[in-house]
């Protein structure tokens, strides 16, 4: 019996690893997106974000009600639903395409942000509970965050080389085979998840002990926002997710757009070869966030990480513009290596901050987990408002918003987590 339960566990967790590679995979597709909305919708760095920004409103629209369809249909069922409607959501991006329309693309990108906040909310709380929580919980976070770094390393190289120099011919449908992919990637995930057995350990908990009284939703909000470093906890994903989508966003555009712009005119393909360094860079770091995380603990890594990606940024702004390198042909900044180092940085950010603010809340975790969905909204407002600052003060200086946020997930690191008896 023992040994079924392990091997059902080994399943459920390769599972959950799977879907976070597809959080990634669809995810990251916004990024090479905000480059065509530039070129075919004729728009400003800010809104070109907005495929991105509607991508991660879907969070805060269904974060909490999908905490809730985890509570009540367990992990199984939301997967399901989440990856049904992710194939949707793909689907009515390739129609805008064909019909070159921009509010369809934008409907897709929100159908996608549904997929992905349902995904999220599986995959953490399992993962974290499949390994009994703490440091170990945290690993398995870190080990699953390094698939999806893998899913957003390949995304904006796949995306760039079929963009290739961007024009005002660029359009949705330069991208069409990244689409079918991700298509492709729903349809064998569904199949997996629909004929796999996947604990419920909530649920069981729950047919263990029907006489027993549950809360209603706002009484379990009110019991999880009780706890002080939780609501901390749920401010640092708000600004997290904003730094890990920033950085490489706002890079992008920054190589993509022309001098006049105050950009650097780089090709789409090794713009987005950097982007992808960036990701890959975010996979180095999972992958060592996972090796010691048994060891160290969330507090010390997060709190290590913020103060090295401040010193980063710092040295992005104000190295010498005159400090170049030169890859295939083209001269970049050395900023761009400063930046694609942050990877490193915001690599373990989310599982430190998820594993940190949800210690102590028992049986408030799953409401908790939809709670922290909502703010990953961040990831879709913070570009846009650093879009903004991009188009008024230049690129470079659009990344001091992004060195604030950090000094408040150093402070969190350092004193907010602390739970308060």
């Amino acid at each position: 019996m023992a040994e079924t339960k392990k091997n059902s566990n080994i399943l459920a967790i390769g599972i959950m690893f799977f879907l976070f590679f597809m959080i990634s995979f669809v995810t990251g597709l916004q990024n090479p997106m905000g480059v065509i909305a530039k070129a075919q919708f004729n728009a400003s760095n800010a809104m070109s974000q907005m495929g991105n920004f509607c991508n991660f409103f879907a969070y805060l629209v269904l974060g909490i009600p999908a905490g809730l369809i985890l509570k009540s249909k367990g992990y199984k069922f939301t997967a399901l639903s989440a990856v049904a409607v992710g194939f949707i959501g793909v689907l009515v991006s390739y129609i805008s395409g064909v019909v070159g329309n921009y509010w369809i693309y934008l409907l897709g990108a929100l159908i996608s942000g549904f997929s992905m906040c349902m995904l999220n909310t599986v995959v953490n709380p399992m993962l974290n509970t499949l390994g009994g929580g703490g440091n170990r919980g945290n690993q398995l976070i870190q080990m699953g965050g390094s698939l999806n770094s893998i899913g957003a390393t390949l995304v904006p190289i796949l995306a760039g080389y079929m963009i290739g120099e961007v024009t005002e011919k660029t359009q949705v449908a330069d991208v069409n085979g990244a689409l079918f992919l991700a298509m492709g990637i729903f349809a064998v995930a569904f199949l997996i998840i629909l004929f796999s057995a996947i604990p419920e350990p909530e649920l069981e908990a729950a047919k263990a002990a029907p006489a027993v009284k549950e809360e209603g939703v706002m009484e379990s909000i009110k019991g999880a926002l009780k706890y002080r470093h939780f609501v901390l906890g749920i401010i640092a994903i708000f600004l997290y997710i904003g730094i890990e989508v920033g950085i490489p966003n706002i890079a992008n555009l920054f190589m993509t757009s022309s001098a006049a712009e105050g950009g650097l005119a780089i090709a789409a393909g090794i713009a987005g070869t950097f982007v992808g360094a960036y990701w890959f860079m975010m996979l180095v770091g999972r992958l060592t966030g996972s090796a010691i995380g048994g060891k160290v603990s969330s507090r010390t890594m997060l709190a290590c990480t913020s103060g090295l990606g401040i010193f980063f940024l710092l040295l992005a702004m104000f190295l010498p513009k005159s400090l170049v390198i030169t890859i295939g042909g083209n001269t970049v900044p050395f900023a761009i290596i400063c930046m694609v180092a942050c990877g490193l940085c915001t690599s373990i950010m989310w599982g430190a901050v998820f594993n940190l603010a949800v210690e102590g809340l028992g049986k408030y975790t799953s409401i908790a987990s939809g709670i922290f969905m909502t703010m990953v909204v961040g990831g879709g407002i913070l570009p846009i408002v650093q879009g903004f600052a991009a188009d008024k003060l230049g690129f470079l200086n659009s990344y001091w918003l992004i060195i604030i946020y950090l000094v408040y997930m150093l402070w969190f690191a350092l004193s907010g987590s602390k739970i308060k008896k």
